[in-house]
């Protein structure tokens, strides 16, 4: 048997992708035309829902009076054709020998769904892009490259069709466009969105590699009298260079507690900006992280993202529910004795703390099923403690904390703003809850003693750096 007379295929794709959908309806457009067509699969571990390498062999029935025997994996070397995802599925493809230099077609969506290892680094924990396409384009005959997770949401489709359709596209398989359709209608399953979501596929396969193009977002417009307030005060008041920050932060402290609290982050950031000069990237950096601090994650935040309509709505986008469906969320929370003495008054809070009984009772976690009324009712009356999160343990714990680092920028200021600049971007290093944030705020602590102890502006960069990379 000769190469020209079989083809293998490599599908690297996440749970949930439709990787065995796509590899049936390869298999079928091959039977139709008389190939052979084996399809086997080895799913991965659980990480970012599940790895898995769909196999798909096809081969020319009895050539020679002989009959094929297929492989059950893909073999370094030997791929004809490879179809990825997304990006990191790419990446894998190209490290595990799959793509090779002169010999395969490689087709991958150009977006990202991020590793839990990713998200764990403190900063930026991204893998790097770049050297991916280029790895891509370096190990294959023809690399195909777009956003497919934007096609699908273009065509309202899934992305085993848009990945059928950049197959078809591509020109690897000998088989015409109409026998690619008549497999999606075979299937009789979503028949136009994955119509759809094929054509598109197809189209983008003959144009231009594509990474996904990020949206600037918008600067946000207050629909509320104090809100118009305050953005006004903020024309007014603040440089150029770090209004569009501040209005983002304003927005987002409305949103979080209510008109005075961001009246108050307000006052703290021109207290900022009177002691900067340009090009103002104190307060600038000031406005960001700022920001963030003051809309600190409590047990009330996390209710209260939880049960938001607009959170149903996303994840029903996501998973694509039907009419007559019915959505079900199940989550596993975990709160501690220390969160929840923390969203009591403080000095209800302070007592609960030491409770032994209570840190037993919640020393396990649950899974909750925030779609269904009782627990839906329970989180939403936890979101209502916005009403009394002044008065809260918590609250006055990162007020003081607040106080104290903007105390450090300002007094840095008065010589050097440069060093002032980077006390204030250590908050960067403050996010999420629960141990995450714990850690977080030892980080902090220690770049500010770093400061106290006559440390320059070089050198708490370049620990703050350190530790952002760190898990």
């Amino acid at each position: 048997m000769t190469e020209k007379n079989r083809i293998a295929i490599a599908i690297l794709a996440l749970g949930g992708q439709g990787g065995g959908v796509l590899a049936e309806w390869i298999q079928h457009v091959a039977r139709e035309a008389g190939w052979l067509a084996q399809g086997t699969s080895v799913p991965g571990v659980a990480q970012r829902t599940g790895s898995t390498v769909y196999y798909v062999e096809l081969a020319r029935a009895g050539v020679d009076g002989r009959m094929p025997i297929m492989a059950q994996m893909p073999m370094p070397g030997d791929v004809d054709v490879v179809v990825a995802s997304e990006l990191m599925e790419m990446g894998r493809a190209v490290l595990r020998g799959f793509s090779t230099a002169g010999k395969t077609t490689l087709i991958g969506s150009t977006h990202r769904i991020y590793a839990i290892s990713e998200k764990q680094v403190a900063g930026d924990g991204r893998g790097n892009g770049e050297k991916i396409l280029a790895a891509a384009r370096e190990r294959s005959a023809r690399f195909i490259g777009f956003d497919m997770e934007a096609a699908t949401e273009r065509t309202h489709s899934v992305i085993s069709a848009i990945m059928f359709g950049a197959l078809a596209g591509s020109g690897a398989l000998p088989f015409p466009r109409e026998a690619f359709e008549a497999a999606i209608h075979h299937s009789g399953k979503a028949v136009k969105s994955n119509l759809a979501g094929f054509a598109e596929g197809f189209a983008r396969a003959q144009g231009e590699i594509a990474m996904p193009q990020e949206e600037a977002p918008e600067i946000p417009m207050p629909t509320t009298t104090m809100g118009k307030v305050l953005a006004a005060r903020a024309r007014a008041g603040l440089p150029d260079a770090a209004l569009a920050n501040a209005l983002h932060g304003l927005a987002k402290l409305m949103d979080y507690q209510d008109g005075d609290y961001a009246a108050l982050y307000l006052d703290r950031l021109e207290r900022i900006a009177a002691m900067d000069r340009a090009p103002f990237d104190l307060t600038q950096e000031a406005a960001r992280h700022l920001a963030l601090w003051m809309a600190y994650e409590d047990t009330i935040r996390v209710a209260d993202l939880k049960v938001r309509a607009a959170r149903f709505e996303r994840v029903r986008d996501e998973v694509k529910v039907k009419d007559g469906q019915v959505l079900t969320v199940t989550e596993f929370m975990h709160p501690r004795l220390q969160e929840v003495a923390e969203s009591l008054p403080g000095w209800l809070g302070r007592r609960v703390m030491g409770s032994a009984w209570l840190d037993r009772a919640l020393s396990k976690g649950r899974h909750v099923e925030t779609t269904s009324l009782r627990w839906f009712l329970a989180l939403r009356l936890v979101a209502m403690g916005r009403g009394w999160r002044r008065s809260t343990l918590r609250y006055a714990q990162e007020q003081g904390r607040i106080e104290a680092w903007l105390n450090r920028a300002q007094k840095a200021a008065e010589t050097d703003l440069a060093l002032a600049t980077e006390i204030i971007r250590a908050q960067r290093l403050i996010k999420g809850y629960g141990d995450t944030f714990d850690r977080g705020l030892e980080r902090f602590a220690a770049i500010m003693a770093q400061a106290d102890a006559g440390a320059g502006a070089d050198a708490l960069r370049v620990a703050r750096e350190g530790l952002l990379k760190a898990a």
